[in-house]
């Protein structure tokens, strides 16, 4: 058990039958009446994000999470299949808890949440870029260069995604995982 005086940001607590993490507290003490901490909390399994207000001194429990290593080996009928970079064990994860799920390649790293006393995956993460190999997308016009002009490209995995006209087929690109968009192209 901790108190209010132990928030911080990135801590995980339990709260209302959830896991939530703090992403942002401000300590409050009014001219009147009692001190308080104000936060933002984002539900680890949803990602949606509630504000609430802890009174001081008020208790909470703190819950025990870990990152650990993954590399992706398949995807079949029961899901999508990581390799435990540390003790080789595999394990099977629902597209629901998997960022971007689309963007992985086979071999891929990706960062696994797990609840430590539970066991249970919670959120697996890509790495913030991934790069990719353009299968197919429209030639680029001489002449179509007004500013901010994106055409859709198919990437290896199968994903969708908007990139500049001056990007050709079989070009390596880099694609931001957290906003699904082209980064630059790979040398």
């Amino acid at each position: 058990m901790a108190s209010t005086a132990d928030i911080k940001n990135g801590l995980c607590i339990e709260y209302n039958h959830g896991l939530y993490v703090v992403t942002e507290f401000q300590h409050v003490k009014p001219g009147k009446g009692p001190a308080f901490v104000r936060t933002k909390l984002k539900n680890v399994e949803t990602g949606k994000v509630i504000d609430n207000t802890f009174s001081s001194g008020h208790r909470i429990t703190t819950a025990r999470i870990e990152r650990r290593a993954h590399q992706f080996l398949y995807k079949d009928d029961i899901g999508y299949h990581f390799m435990d970079s540390s003790t080789f064990e595999q394990v099977a994860l629902q597209e629901a808890i998997i960022a971007s799920a689309d963007l992985l390649k086979d071999g891929q790293e990706v960062e696994v949440l797990y609840h430590a006393e539970t066991e249970k995956p919670l959120t697996c993460d890509l790495p913030a870029f991934v790069e990719l190999k353009i299968t197919y997308t429209e030639p680029g016009v001489k002449g179509d260069t007004a500013t901010n002009s994106t055409k859709s490209a198919t990437l290896e995995t199968g994903a969708e995604i908007q990139v500049p006209l001056f990007i050709n087929q079989d070009e390596v690109i880099k694609v931001d995982t957290r906003t699904r968009s082209y980064g630059e192209r790979v040398k």
